[in-house]
C-alpha cells in the first residue's frame, strides 16, 4: 500500500487576518493536544506587522523596528517579518504516523518545491540557496532576491507547526529594517514588484494546493471554517 495514501487527509483552515501571537498560541496548543488520530492541518493566515526571531536569531539584526512588535518563537531560523499582502501558511504535521516516515530534509524539500512551483505558474522562477532556508529570484533584474522564508518546529515527537511565506504584494519597507534571516543586505521582494496582479487569495489558494500536491500527493482535501 503506498504510504501517503493511508495517510488522513489534512483539514485546511482559513484562519484570515490574525494577530501573530494568536495564531502562535493556537499553533502551540493544537500539537500540545492532538494525539495519533488527529488529523494533520493546514493553516492559512495573513499578520499585521510582526518581526518574528527563531531561537538562533540574534536580536541585533533588528536594525530598528519602527514600533512593530518583535516575538520570540521556537521555530528554527534568524529573523523575519510578516505583513498584510503576504500569504502565510502554517503547517500542523505529524510526521512520524506515517507509514513510511517524513524526514524534516524532505519536509522541507517539498515546502520549497511547493514555492517554486507557486512561482512558476506566474511565470517568475524561484531557486534554493545552500545553507540558506527559502526560495530565492533565479534570473531577472532583482536575480538573488528573496520572496518566500520558511521556519519550522518539529518536536521529538514528529509534530510540527510553523511553516512558510510567501511574499505577494505587501509594503517591503520594513524587510529593510531588519537583516533579513541573518543576512545585512539581503534583498527582498515580492510577485507585485514582479508585475504579478494576483490577488492575495489566489496565491493562498495555488501555494496551498501546491503543499498538498508535495506533502500529501493521493490525500483528499477537508476544508473547515
Amino acid at each position: 500500500m503506498n504510504a501517503v495514501s493511508a495517510y488522513p487527509a489534512p483539514v485546511i483552515r482559513q484562519r484570515g487576518l490574525e494577530p501573530y501571537l494568536t495564531t502562535f498560541d493556537a499553533m502551540r496548543a493544537f500539537t500540545d493536544a492532538r494525539d495519533a488520530a488527529t488529523p494533520d492541518e493546514i493553516w492559512i493566515v495573513e499578520h499585521p506587522p510582526v518581526y518574528t526571531l527563531g531561537l538562533a536569531a540574534d536580536p541585533s539584526h533588528v536594525l530598528d523596528a519602527h514600533g512593530i512588535p518583535v516575538v520570540q518563537t521556537d521555530r528554527g531560523g534568524e529573523v523575519t517579518y510578516h505583513g498584510p499582502g503576504q500569504a502565510v501558511i502554517y503547517l500542523l504535521l505529524d510526521l512520524r504516523r506515517r507509514d513510511t516516515r517524513m524526514l524534516a530534509r524532505e519536509l522541507v524539500r517539498g515546502i520549497e518545491q511547493a514555492a517554486i512551483d507557486t512561482l512558476a505558474a506566474y511565470n517568475l522562477a524561484g531557486e534554493r540557496k545552500a545553507g540558506a532556508p527559502g526560495i530565492y529570484l533565479a534570473d531577472g533584474p532583482q536575480r538573488g532576491a528573496k520572496i518566500a522564508a520558511l521556519g519550522l518546529k518539529i518536536r521529538g515527537n514528529g509534530r510540527t507547526y510553523h511553516g512558510v511565506s510567501l511574499n505577494v504584494a505587501m509594503d517591503l519597507g520594513p524587510f529593510a529594517w531588519i537583516n533579513p534571516c541573518g543576512y545585512a543586505g539581503l534583498a527582498t521582494t515580492d510577485m507585485r514588484s514582479l508585475g504579478v496582479t494576483a490577488g492575495l487569495q489566489e496565491v493562498q489558494q495555488r501555494l496551498t494546493g501546491n503543499l498538498l500536491a508535495c506533502l500529501f500527493p493521493a490525500a483528499p482535501r477537508v476544508l473547515a471554517a
